[in-house]
């Protein structure tokens, strides 16, 4: 293995070895303190552009899955999307050895198939802290003793763009068959008729597993494109990475269709929250450090009912710069940061947490989709 540095933008370093592709690469520097989940991380388009660095001490001892698995849809049947996403992975110890009934070959491997560079012998706790304390920060992974600027500013860069899809893709509900591991047999998918328009700005496969599996069929179309041309009976916006004032044109597609009186269902997720709010007119603001993890701890306001929930972004919805006619539902018990929002009589929300996500808690998906899907009915 060899030798690798990560040198962070304020000139701190940590030194490590090489298990993955033996290439420099350069960040946005990001801590996921999840205990299990690493191949549906690593794919989840969301981390586009991030040198994720794993807290949980020990990776890769249960393998990757068969990431060429494919459900009757075309949907991956593992991962979260059709490749691996992160900019690079660091990790205290890797497991080169690994045991899972599902594993088909190693994290290693993986990542060198896919040029992804990766980094073991780190003290994560130490760099976790650094971030933590100093913030938000650039770095980059050198390779024995070369010598590279570490200046690469990911603000200013629309990853949306790059991992959105291309073209408007469709799917139907009467051809979904749910993945059953037990060896039963799959419950029949109910056909409802309805058909959602999913913007695709960086969409997890998880997140049309869970319309399709509801009976709705799905119209996909990319992150730019004017949807309020579609006949349709729900609109979903999906998370994705980076800042969320770079999809002007989602915003100006959103706020055109706020401004329909016919009041059709929406539902917005993470990124998609904060381009919703943008669209209303609100603030969204760079977070310290950013929620990056499947223990985020969120409370229903006015109630007293608490969500462990999966997240992965660095900016957050200003509540106190909604429109009077929307209010806040759901507060981040860490920080106190925003987690969601809803129009006082229209069938519209935002969510800034995943509730379907995967792999993650699904403590929030059930009720959460059976709103937006019962609000089409």
């Amino acid at each position: 293995m060899r030798k690798v540095t990560l040198k962070l933008s304020d000139g701190t370093s940590f030194e490590g070895r090489s298990f993955g592709y033996e290439a420099p690469a350069s960040g946005e520097v990001v801590f996921n303190s999840a205990m299990m989940g690493y191949p549906e991380t690593l794919t989840d388009p969301a981390y586009a552009g991030q040198i994720l660095v794993l807290t949980y001490p020990l990776i890769g001892n249960y393998g990757v899955p068969d990431v060429t698995a494919k459900m009757p849809n075309g949907l991956s049947t593992y991962l979260e999307s059709d490749r691996i996403h992160v900019r690079a992975l660091v990790v205290s110890d890797y497991s080169e050895t690994f045991s899972n009934w599902n594993a088909k070959e190693s994290l290693g491997e993986w990542l060198q198939r896919e040029k992804i560079p990766a980094i073991t012998g780190v003290d994560t706790r130490e760099l976790t802290k650094t971030i933590r304390e100093k913030g938000s920060m650039t770095g980059k992974l050198i390779f024995d003793a070369e010598v590279n600027n570490v200046e690469e500013q990911n603000a200013a860069i629309a990853f949306v763009s790059e991992v959105s899809c291309k073209e408007v893709i469709e799917y139907k509900a009467a051809e979904y068959v749910p993945l059953v591991l037990d060896g039963g047999e799959p419950s029949p998918t109910p056909v409802l008729g309805k058909k959602v328009v999913v913007v695709d700005c960086g969409l997890c496969n998880n997140n049309l597993r869970s319309l399709l599996s509801r009976g709705v069929d799905v119209v996909r179309v990319p992150w730019d494109y004017d949807f309020n041309t579609l006949t349709f009976d729900g609109l979903f916006i999906s998370s994705g990475p980076g800042n969320p004032e770079l999809c002007a044109k989602t915003i100006e597609h959103l706020r055109k269709y706020l401004e329909n009186t016919a009041q059709k269902p929406l539902m917005a997720i993470g990124l998609g929250q904060q381009l919703l709010a943008l669209a209303l007119g609100a603030k969204v603001n760079k977070l310290r450090y950013g929620h990056h993890s499947h223990n985020q701890p969120v409370r229903q306001i006015d109630a007293t009912r608490c969500f462990i929930t999966t997240q992965n972004h660095g900016y957050a919805v200003d509540a106190a710069t909604l429109p009077a006619d929307w209010k806040a539902t759901y507060v981040n018990m860490n920080d106190d940061s925003n987690e969601g929002f809803r129009h006082e009589s229209a069938p519209w929300f935002g969510l800034q947490f995943l509730p379907e996500a995967c792999g993650g808690t699904p403590d929030a998906e059930l009720p959460l989709y059976e709103e937006f899907i019962n609000n089409m009915k």
